[in-house]
């Protein structure tokens, strides 16, 4: 994702400040994760790697539940190759252990099936989905039994512990150390996935440099109830 962060400068006499937009990388360092009730069963199958029955694991999951930071920090771990769901080239996948992402969206069905071969010949795949591989469409026999028996964990929506460490997490990223009751707050009333508060601790950082506010309660209402369509390009 994309981000807008803001620099300000200060010239004599003038407290000017300007916003240059750069671009901001997400983390995915496996601290920054946070664990709880609604994502401590898929922590426990990716990190008894590689003791995978199959050699295969599918995290499952709507947008915005951690599958990617998850399967990343996993990948950085394990030293995993990561692919996407285009064109795969089995002559060029080096040896090891194998993130496919998006994997809903899939591959050729020759390439998966020779993924999931390999991962049972102990190279090891993760797969990040939006749904379980049963439900995924299959023309090859072999490929059907093989996503049929497929660990597939579920990667539930974002719960209050998870949103309010994330957004924790933000604001610290940007230095800012918000009230008390700011947080619980925004966890009410935001949409529940963390690259929303992503977007959303980014806007409130700009709105307060640009106009001199407070980040706090009265500001985070504004913004929540503007529609605000300037948050759209840091989607």
């Amino acid at each position: 994702m994309s981000a807008s962060v803001r620099r300000s400068f200060r010239h004599s006499g003038s407290d000017t400040q300007l916003s240059l937009p750069i671009r901001r990388e997400p983390s995915f360092d496996r601290e920054l994760f946070v664990v709880s009730s609604c994502n401590r069963e898929a922590v426990a199958v990716v990190d008894s790697w590689p003791d995978w029955t199959g050699g295969v694991v599918a995290l499952v999951g709507p947008e915005g539940s951690g599958k990617t930071h998850l399967a990343r920090a996993w990948a950085a771990e394990s030293g995993a190759w990561v692919v996407g769901n285009g064109a795969i080239d089995m002559a060029d996948l080096p040896v090891g252990p194998v993130l496919l992402e998006a994997a809903d969206q899939r591959p050729a069905d020759d390439a998966l099936f020779h993924l999931i071969n390999r991962a049972e010949a102990g190279a090891s795949l993760l797969l990040t989905s939006r749904t379980s591989p049963r439900l995924w469409g299959a023309t090859l026999p072999d490929l059907r039994s093989r996503l049929n028996a497929i660990r597939a964990v579920d990667m539930g929506a974002p719960d209050d512990v998870v949103m309010e460490g994330v957004l924790l997490k933000f604001f610290r990223d940007r230095h800012i150390r918000p009230d008390a009751d700011l947080i619980p707050y925004l966890v009410r009333r935001m949409e529940r996935s963390v690259p929303a508060a992503r977007v959303l601790v980014e806007r409130l950082d700009e709105v307060a440099g640009a106009s001199r506010r407070e980040i706090n309660r009265s500001l985070a209402r504004e913004i929540l109830n503007s529609g605000d369509k300037t948050m759209e390009l840091f989607e």
